[in-house]
């Protein structure tokens, strides 16, 4: 007795529905056997345009001079647009439009789950596409971020920017910092001021002072021809009178003199007080020795000898 009959089942009948159901099977599939090799060249085609469309895309971008990453990702695009074409037409050639619904219907779903659980890539996503188009800054541009990060742009992708430091090291900020809070973009405006920090004696004379300064800046090598020099005094300070002064750089991707240009600036207001006479002061303090004030040291060592002395005499 075998196990069909055991459970009550008639073991031909069984047999018979068995065959039946694969006779089915085999006629639908030798039916459908046109359209299965249409889809099959179909999505074959798709993906041989969609691979040489990408390729062409960003060739002809590039050669147009357009930004790096705009570039890329409109062909990625491009890419991904004839592939979803291919996948449609090839079910719509298997006659499966119910199921293009429901593939449709469950992509919906199954995106919103992964946009609750991706929150910070999907913002980090959306923020490098308007960065991408709106470019507030570019490759080889130097910004500074809220967090103190400084360096040069050297990528920008979809999720990060990467910022190469003045150090070495690479941060890679997410692009929703840069995009939703504010950032410092040095080379936008193709100039940088360089200020100079600097303190003279009490007891030069000021206006002499100044027209050295200008007269000294007017000599560097990197500074911007078109922007005078100017100097602003800020105060009087424990050992000196304390000034700023203020020169004009260029500051573009291509031409970075900032640091160049203090250092030069440094070196030449030095050798001019020097060859003036003009004293940077170092750190000075006055000792008073008098209850009331006023009193310089040798005049209270005076005193307190004539009273010894007036002391010993008695």
């Amino acid at each position: 007795m075998s196990i069909a009959e055991i459970f009550g089942y008639d073991t031909q009948k069984v047999f018979e529905k068995i065959t039946e159901k694969l006779q089915s099977w085999g006629e639908t599939a030798i039916n459908n056997l046109p359209n299965l090799v249409l889809a099959i060249m179909i999505m074959g085609l798709s993906i041989f345009i969609a691979k040489k469309f990408k390729k062409y895309s960003n060739r002809y971008l590039n050669k147009i001079r357009i930004n790096p990453t705009i570039s890329r990702f409109l062909s990625q695009i491009i890419f991904m647009g004839f592939l979803i074409l291919g996948v449609m037409l090839s079910l719509s050639a298997l006659e499966l439009t119910k199921t293009v619904s429901s593939i449709l219907a469950g992509l919906g779903i199954v995106g919103l789950a992964l946009g609750f659980a991706f929150q910070d890539t999907a913002a980090n996503f959306m923020s490098g596409v308007f960065i991408t188009f709106n470019q507030p800054y570019k490759i080889g541009d130097i910004i500074k971020t809220k967090d103190d990060h400084e360096g040069k742009v050297i990528d920008i992708n979809l999720r990060v920017t990467k910022i190469r430091t003045y150090n070495g090291p690479i941060v890679h900020v997410p692009n929703r910092m840069l995009f939703q809070e504010y950032f410092i973009n040095y080379t936008e405006e193709g100039k940088r001021r360089v200020q100079i920090e600097c303190g003279v004696s009490y007891g030069e004379d000021l206006e002499h002072v100044q027209k050295v300064a200008l007269k000294a800046m007017e000599s560097i090598p990197s500074r911007l021809k078109s922007e005078e020099p100017s100097i602003f005094w800020t105060g009087f300070g424990d050992s000196s009178i304390n000034f700023i002064l203020n020169v004009w750089v260029k500051f573009s991707t291509s031409e970075v003199n900032f640091i160049p240009a203090r250092n030069e600036a440094i070196i030449s207001l030095k050798k001019a007080f020097d060859q003036e006479g003009i004293t940077i002061p170092f750190p000075i303090r006055t000792l008073d020795f008098g209850i009331k004030g006023g009193v310089r040291m040798k005049e209270e060592l005076h005193s307190l000898s004539l009273v010894k002395s007036e002391e010993n005499s008695k």
